[in-house]
């Protein structure tokens, strides 16, 4: 059974959801398309019209539309599969990235609702190439503050967000050792349908 520790993804979606705008420090590329996503965001979650909860699918739609451009999830699912992706073909390659990105998607929304207004501090931006690394800093509403590195990599279509280290705990290593556990106790075919039953 995949176990995908609900306390770090609910971390990088509010992370994600609540970096504070209020610093408009010079800052390159990769920072820039996490604050401007990250505006966008907020101002769906503070609309009154969408507060109601039978506004909530509206909301995760809109917010979708958001944070979806700035996710590489293709290179999410490649890294998270590690050496069981190059075993697979091209086509099954493109499903499981499909899988991947609904499986995800479906963690996220059932998470949205946990934005309290919590604020984040940037540390440094680091580019090496064609890859980024912003620090950050989320400080909850009860002052608790949580380490969040955001890592990119620069795509045909500009920087994407590859992975988030929440805690020192990297999400995309996380999903490695559980995939891999799950497919060499049973098959990747296994994997897959326990993806879709949690995407469901």
């Amino acid at each position: 059974m995949i176990l995908h520790r609900p306390r770090m993804h609910s971390i990088m979606l509010v992370a994600i959801l609540s970096l504070d705008l209020g610093s408009r420090a010079l800052a390159g590329e990769p920072l820039e398309l996490v604050k401007v996503a990250a505006e966008r965001a907020i101002a769906v979650l503070k609309d009154p019209k969408l507060k109601a909860a039978d506004k909530k699918k509206e909301r995760i739609e809109r917010l979708k539309e958001i944070i979806n451009p700035i996710f590489d999830y293709q290179e999410m699912a490649r890294r998270s599969l590690g050496a069981h992706w190059r075993r697979r073909s091209p086509a099954e390659q493109e499903e499981f990235a499909r899988l991947f990105r609904a499986f995800l998607e479906k963690i996220y929304s059932d998470r949205v609702d946990l934005y309290e207004g919590e604020k984040v501090v940037f540390g440094r931006e680091t580019i090496d190439q064609d890859y980024a690394q912003v620090e950050s800093t989320m400080i909850t509403v009860k002052g608790e503050e949580i380490s969040v590195v955001y890592r990119l990599k620069r795509a045909d279509a500009g920087w994407k967000v590859y992975d988030a280290v929440v805690e020192n705990i990297s999400i995309v290593n996380n999903y490695r050792s559980q995939f891999d556990r799950v497919i060499s106790k049973s098959s990747y075919e296994d994997l897959k349908k326990m993806l879709k039953e949690k995407a469901g």
